[in-house]
């Protein structure tokens, strides 16, 4: 399955955002067979309780035939989900085969099937499908070898990692994230064993990330062309690491299977501008009741997606400030929750804070003070993710409630983190530690290189966005409140792909209103 289609696919983006991020498409297949099978056991199980006191019925019959189906998926379920080797699954398939033909049986000769002798048939049918998806499953696994290929033949010395940027990228990696490749008279410094080097490798292996924010690997020859890529994008440079060593140690004996379908290209990100003419928004300047001049940006569906927040004393104020919004609109970083992200944002008292926010909607570590400044509290994200690893610097108490707690300090004694709630034992404050520690060094924290999207909720509970630039000025926000953070995020998303190379219509001239194909927000 290609990646586009991976992506599309509603139960593999559900598991992936409800559960965890999956290794391939057939595990989260064979999770919702076996969630689908418990679902139709007790439906199976209601129709069978409602037909009596005629158990005979089309009704009990259902039921019946309802709750075996549901044990052959169940069992089918965790044989899909689970890397076995091809035997395996052929032996359990054929079992769920034979256990399906005995259910379809059962349907044929239901109600009548004991006085005519075949219940015995029919169950023993059913009963060896079972056994052989069984046997499949677990016997066959236990008495198989899996070959592994000779220490001396996993991978090309040559066939090294090396970091690259793409070109939508403009900067540069720090030296000390781009190693060089390794000569083959050098020393190997992989963990993974190497392959036989009497024959130099003539491509190489390039790390990096993509304009959606997901890291990739691919496989480039030395004439320019990519002869292999990752496919699925990573969350962090790390996962894409470990990607590239698994396909460096699995590929050398791999078994070759012909591809049926043809991979298609990545789809755009979702907030790539649209080129030149091609915009569904409209800056719209026009003057208020007050006498000053502002903007807003329409989308033709007639949705304001943005406005300036502020008045101007001129119309070419406005339009500068148009301008300005255009150039950095594009490039304008916004707060990526996958799976984990540090937020910055000012609370009541107009102060800067931060907290560490899961994609299902925990907060698992914050600041505990406020800041003064935005720049404070971007410091101390980083001294969270240089001390949250060292044991010294973690403290778990208990409060005077009676609930531990635990909070992060540094040399000076100063709190830079804490967990936010108490826990109701001891393990329960360790447990939440271990998951900032394994989240926290790799999460995303919005960058304010030029200007950011800061996501905020606003007194209502409603969600709302503003463009800050890095001198803390607002050059736009959303206008309205949205109900929920994703609306407020496809809002961005709207505003990124349309300000860019919108049109401008100046005091007098009409908007363009016409049927588009992008939402423009919520």
């Amino acid at each position: 399955m290609s990646e586009t289609e991976a992506e599309g696919d509603v139960m593999v983006r559900w598991y992936r955002n409800r559960i965890a991020q999956p290794t391939t498409n057939d595990e989260v297949y064979g999770y919702w067979l076996f969630v689908f099978g418990i679902l139709l056991g007790i439906l199976g199980i209601l129709l069978y309780l409602t037909s009596y006191p005629n158990p005979g019925s089309i009704t009990g019959e259902g039921g019946i035939a309802l709750a075996a189906v549901s044990l052959v998926l169940v069992m089918i379920g965790p044989v899909v989900r689970l890397p076995l080797r091809r035997t395996a699954t052929l032996v359990s398939y054929a079992g769920a085969f034979v256990a399906m033909l005995a259910v379809v049986w059962f349907l044929l000769e239901y109600p009548g099937w004991r006085d005519s002798g075949m219940a015995s048939p029919i169950i023993t049918l059913y009963a060896f499908g079972l056994v052989l998806i069984a046997v499949g499953a677990a016997l066959v696994p236990v008495i198989s070898t899996r070959v592994v290929p000779p220490e001396g033949e996993a991978l090309d010395e040559d066939a090294v990692e090396a970091t690259a940027v793409p070109e939508s990228e403009p900067e540069a990696i720090p030296a000390e994230e781009e190693p060089e490749a390794v000569p083959a008279e050098e020393e190997p410094v992989e963990e993974e064993p190497v392959a036989d080097q009497s024959q130099a490798s003539k491509a190489r292996f390039e790390l990096y990330e993509d304009r959606g924010g997901k890291w990739r690997w691919r496989l480039r020859h030395r004439n320019g062309n990519i002869i292999a890529s990752g496919g699925q994008g990573y969350s962090s440079r790390q996962k894409a690491r470990q990607g590239l060593q698994s396909v460096q140690k699995n590929a050398p004996g791999a078994e070759l299977i012909q591809q049926e379908t043809e991979l298609e290209e990545p789809e755009e990100p979702a907030d790539a501008p649209y080129p030149p003419g091609e915009s569904q928004g409209t800056f719209d300047v026009y003057e208020d009741a007050a006498g000053e001049y502002r903007w807003r940006l329409v989308h033709r569906n007639g949705n304001i997606i943005a406005d300036s927040g502020e008045g101007y004393t001129d119309q070419d104020e406005a339009e500068d400030a148009v301008e300005r919004v255009q150039g950095y609109v594009g490039e304008a970083d916004y707060l990526r929750i996958d799976p984990t992200a540090f937020e910055v944002y000012r609370d009541a008292a107009d102060e800067w804070r931060w907290r560490l926010l899961h994609r299902n909607g925990e907060i698992l570590a914050d600041c505990g003070e406020g800041y003064s400044e935005r720049t404070s509290a971007q410091d101390g994200i980083e001294s969270v993710r240089r001390l949250i690893g060292e044991e010294d610097a973690v403290e778990i108490f208990e409060d005077n409630a009676g609930e531990y707690r635990w909070r992060l300090v540094a040399e000076n004694d100063e709190i830079v983190a804490d967990g936010g709630e108490g826990f109701a034992s001891e393990r329960g404050a360790r447990d939440s530690v271990k998951r900032v520690r394994q989240y926290a060094p790799e999460a995303s924290a919005l960058d304010y290189t030029d200007a950011a999207f800061e996501l905020y909720e606003d007194n209502a509970g409603e969600y709302r966005w503003r463009l800050v630039h890095q001198n803390g000025q607002i050059m736009g926000d959303s206008g309205e409140g949205y109900a929920s953070r994703t609306g407020a995020i496809n809002g961005i998303q709207s505003v990124k792909r349309n300000a860019p190379n919108g049109e401008v219509a100046l005091p007098g001239e009409a908007v363009d209103l016409a049927d588009g194909d992008d939402s423009g927000g919520e």
